[in-house]
């Protein structure tokens, strides 16, 4: 037979293929098919797992904030049942929420950790910083953290930074390079592809690391919820005493007091909870009847401000105030 002979099809006609060609040879993998949560835990536990068994030194910095206690939840779930593999450290302004630091201490005791503590205190006291004229000591915490970063020769240190935060932390990579001197050249990053990532560097450099990179606020919360993770109550609404403050309602503290007239008659008892927690001085509450993890995840579901933006006087200095602190070596 030539190929003359070899019969044409007919295009009329239809060959009915087998669906089992079609079919996929796993017939779980819509089983296996993550959620976005299940796969923004898989990626921080991977990266967790590559920085352990890559660095010698890291360290997880953990203030009792929701991130970087998402962030230890994490680091257990990543080695159970060990125990998590480093220790925490956290930079203590001296201006701290107070159920923040009762949470910090209750979940060092209660997971055995190691707690490292670099106190901003001590520097003011010793004269190693001045305090600032308008009272807020987030920017003090750089050296501090410098610092304890090179006495202890941590050579990565975990962050709980999110991109969605700021538009500084939006330009980090997951693993970010510090030179000898802590700082930071956003200009000079290494590529990520996929999920490669290349932690080299020379003695007395370091890396920051940012397991929750990709994960937003919204993730945040309902990965708490989902897992059951507890927070210190001061993220729930709940009645405190403040007054108004270039539109944010400020903690009425010892370290946080009106300055002026107009700030003093502002002064009244209202229900709020904080997004974000941080230096007393400095972190603003918003007003909010979210009890609990649902009607919080409802709350952030709807707005369109993000954490920072609303509630963080530190990062309104300047359009480019957080960038110039990370330069430095800040967070």
């Amino acid at each position: 037979m030539t190929a003359t002979d070899i019969p044409l099809a007919d295009p009329t006609e239809t060959t009915a293929v087998p669906t089992t060609a079609l079919a996929p040879t796993d017939t779980t993998s819509e089983a296996r098919r993550l959620s976005q949560l299940q796969a923004l835990e898989s990626e921080s536990i991977h990266i967790f797992r590559e920085v352990v068994a890559e660095f010698e030194r890291p360290v997880l910095l953990f203030s009792g904030g929701k991130d970087s206690v998402v962030m230890l939840h994490l680091a257990t779930k990543a080695f159970a049942p060990s125990p998590v593999p480093f220790p925490v450290l956290h930079v203590d302004t001296g201006h701290n929420f107070p159920e923040v630091l009762a949470y910090r201490d209750a979940t060092a005791e209660r997971l055995r950790l190691r707690l490292e503590v670099a106190s901003v205190q001590d520097y003011i006291d010793d004269g190693r910083l001045r305090e600032r004229a308008d009272g807020t000591r987030n920017p003090l915490q750089t050296q501090p953290l410098l610092d304890a970063i090179t006495g202890h020769k941590f050579d990565a240190v975990f962050g709980g930074g999110r991109r969605d935060e700021e538009k500084a932390r939006a330009k980090e990579r997951v693993y970010s390079l510090r030179d000898e001197f802590g700082q930071w050249d956003p200009r000079n990053q290494r590529p990520e592809l996929w999920n490669l990532y290349n932690g080299r560097h020379r003695p007395g450099e370091h890396v920051r690391v940012f397991p929750l990179s990709n994960w937003t606020e919204l993730d945040i919360w309902e990965y708490i919820a989902a897992e059951g993770i507890a927070l210190p109550e001061l993220y729930y609404a709940h009645e405190r005493e403040v007054f108004d403050r270039d539109g944010m309602l400020l903690a009425v503290s010892p370290v946080s007091l009106p300055r002026t007239d107009a700030e003093a008659a502002s002064v009244r008892t209202e229900t709020v909870r904080y997004r974000t927690v941080g230096d007393m001085s400095c972190t603003g509450a918003v007003a909010s009847d979210a009890y609990d993890v649902a009607a919080v995840i409802a709350e952030v579901a709807t707005t369109r401000i993000t954490e920072r933006g609303a509630t963080r006087a530190d990062d309104r200095l300047s359009e480019a105030a957080m960038e110039d602190r990370k330069k430095e070596g800040y967070f």
